[in-house]
Parts: structure tokens; C-alpha cells; sequence
């Protein structure tokens, strides 16, 4: 059985920057009240940039900007569950520290750091546990869509689900491009 290896394609102003993949993926289940991507698995791309560039948030709005992941915006991460049914999200940690529970309360608990990128499937739900006071993210959507934003209620199901199924494979990795390790993992 021969291994899928990706050609990644990262613009020359970020090759100094930008690491190897090293990507962690997470399946996660349907659980009756967050419906997760039952096609895409949850991405963590631990320290994919280098942490101690001097304006991290500019250079993730960047670096998603050139591989059309648009919309850029910086903030945190909502303390409560919520989730995207109609976009993919990435978010890209520029500062501090936070814990987080992704695909809802049966889901997977990561401490993510300055540096960490997190490539949020439609669906998946996504809560900040705890923070460093000084946490930072930018967050980016494929193609510049626009997120709605669900919270796991029974009323917001049949039209979620519809929208997940719906929701197109974006064009490019949000770090590694149109041929990154993405593409290993996220399926039609």
C-alpha cells in the first residue's frame, strides 16, 4: 500500500516560515446534537508557522488571502459550542494559548499554542475552555463565504445538515495550498 504524500505549493514570502505538515485529524461523530462533517475530519496543524515571526496575525491573514481562504477577521474563540453549516473555517492561533473542545461535548479537547492552525469541516462545533489572557486568532473562510452560526438546537438541524452536505471542498489549503495535506483527508 503506497502512502499519499502532498506537494505543497507555499508562496516564496512565507517559505521562511512556514513548517513541514504535520497535520492530526479527527473524525468525529455525529452526536444528536452537533452534527460534525461525516467526509471531513477536523485538522490540526501543530506549529505550521513559526511562532516567533514578529506580526504572526498579519502574515496568517496573508498566507490564507493567497490560498482564497478570505474574510479574514481577529478575534477569540466563542466560550460556548457553536458551529458553521454553510462554510469551512480555518483559525490560526497568532498569540497565547487556549484549550479547546471541538465537535461538541463527545468531542476532542486540544490545547492549541501561537503558531497551531485548526481547519474547522462544516459542522463541527468548536468552544474555547479556557484562554491565556492574551489569546489571539485569526479566523478565514474558503472563497470569503459567510458563516452562520448554530448552536447544536434540535430546530436548526434538518436545514444544518442540508447545508453541510452542500458545502463545496475549498479550492486550496489554507496553508500549504492546492495540493496540501488537506486534500489527504477531506473527501466529496
Amino acid at each position: 500500500m503506497s502512502e499519499k504524500t502532498s506537494t505543497i505549493s507555499v508562496p516564496r514570502e512565507f517559505e521562511a516560515f512556514v513548517h513541514p505538515p504535520n497535520v492530526l485529524a479527527f473524525p468525529l461523530p455525529d452526536d444528536g446534537s452537533i452534527p460534525n462533517n461525516p467526509k471531513c475530519p477536523l485538522l490540526i496543524y501543530p506549529q505550521a508557522l513559526d511562532p516567533t515571526v514578529r506580526d504572526l496575525a498579519s502574515m496568517f491573514e496573508r498566507l490564507f488571502a493567497s490560498n482564497d481562504w478570505k474574510g479574514a477577521w481577529r478575534n477569540g474563540i466563542y466560550t460556548f459550542h457553536h458551529y458553521h453549516s454553510n462554510t469551512h473555517e480555518v483559525l490560526g492561533i497568532y498569540k497565547g494559548s487556549a484549550t479547546v473542545r471541538l465537535g461538541g461535548e463527545h468531542g476532542t479537547t486540544q490545547r492549541v499554542r501561537a503558531g497551531d492552525v485548526i481547519i474547522i469541516p462544516a459542522g463541527v462545533s468548536h468552544k474555547n475552555m479556557g484562554a491565556s489572557s492574551n489569546f489571539g486568532v485569526v479566523g478565514a473562510y474558503p472563497g470569503g463565504r459567510e458563516a452562520d452560526v448554530n448552536y447544536g438546537r434540535p430546530a436548526e438541524r434538518h436545514e444544518a445538515l442540508h447545508n453541510i452536505e452542500h458545502t463545496p471542498l475549498p479550492k486550496a489549503d489554507p496553508i500549504y495550498g492546492p495540493n496540501g495535506p488537506l486534500f489527504e483527508h477531506w473527501t466529496d
